[in-house]
């Protein structure tokens, strides 16, 4: 039992996907006993048992389908009569998903932060706001979210962003966001989202790619957030976290305000097949909205 449970707290630090069975029912001669457990791994490997031969294997391409579906199921089998068993008693075993929660990182404390983490955790994001402004970064305005008071690049060296994380750049300034954004870039995130109009998503991606040569914006959403004609911060807040659902369902949506694919872009080497919002998977072609329309951008931190 220790080993599934040191395999299964491994699995959702490294923030990967899997499969737990636990037997929760028995009725006469079986293999185990409730709370034997079985985990199946991300890369297909196993810890632990519920008993071997042929219920292991029954119960192993159930693990496989919950863990590619995400939804849990109830196995109940009597060993006899459905596997051949000589036990002869009957076995019920549920099976869950195991994921651990996305991880949203928000650099920057200031009003637009705030109503982002809140509704970010409503829908499941585990939340770390960084910010080395001790009156704003606090617990009181981010209630059950880990803050960090340092510096962007110290930051994201502890924190050592994987797959399963989403990294959002609302800081008050330029130059933090420019040095937030270069570093998000050499990370593995998932998602990097940046706030600001697009002529700031221009002058950043610019600054950024006179330092550390072409860019690979595949990542990158900036402008953040979905069209949704967004002005106050609360709206704000909505319009990023529809954005965030949307890429972590891995669901096709339209109106996202990112100009990855903008010839500009592409001219400082940032641009690639796939950095292009007509031709990246999860995305389709959007209208460019005109310079000035208030849906085409949201307001910087810093206005």
């Amino acid at each position: 039992m220790h080993e599934v449970t040191v395999a299964l707290l491994q699995l959702i630090e490294r923030g990967e996907r899997g499969a737990l069975a636990t037997v929760v029912k028995t009725s006469g001669s079986t293999p185990q006993v409730p709370g034997a457990r079985l985990l199946l791994r991300a890369d297909d490997s196993s810890v632990g048992t519920v008993g071997g031969g042929a219920i292991e294997q029954r119960v192993l391409e159930a693990l496989r389908r919950v863990r590619a579906s995400g939804e849990p199921s109830l196995l109940a089998c009597d060993l006899a009569r459905e596997l051949g068993m000589c036990c002869g008693g009957s076995m019920e075993i549920f099976i869950e998903p195991v994921q651990a929660a996305p991880r949203l990182v928000i650099f920057g404390a200031g009003h637009v932060a705030q109503p982002t983490a809140a509704l970010a955790r409503s829908v499941g994001f585990e939340v770390v706001v960084v910010d080395e402004r001790e009156e704003l970064a606090v617990e009181a305005r981010f209630p059950g979210c880990r803050i960090e008071l340092l510096d962007v690049p110290t930051a994201l060296g502890r924190l050592a962003p994987s797959a399963r994380d989403y990294l959002l750049i609302v800081t008050h300034d330029h130059q933090l966001d420019a040095e937030a954004l270069r570093l998000a870039l050499r990370s593995e995130a998932r998602y990097i989202g940046l706030v600001g109009s697009r002529r700031k998503v221009f002058r950043l991606v610019e600054r950024v790619a006179a330092r550390e040569g072409p860019l690979d914006l595949r990542r990158l959403f900036a402008p953040v957030g979905l069209a949704l004609g967004a002005v106050t911060p609360a709206e704000i807040a909505l319009s990023i976290v529809a954005e965030l659902v949307a890429v972590r369902h891995d669901v096709p949506a339209t109106g996202h305000l990112r100009v990855a694919g903008d010839p500009r872009l592409r001219a400082l080497g940032a641009g690639s097949p796939r950095a292009s919002a007509s031709t990246e998977p999860g995305q389709l072609p959007r209208a460019p909205a005109a310079p000035g329309d208030p849906i085409a951008s949201h307001g910087d931190e810093t206005s």
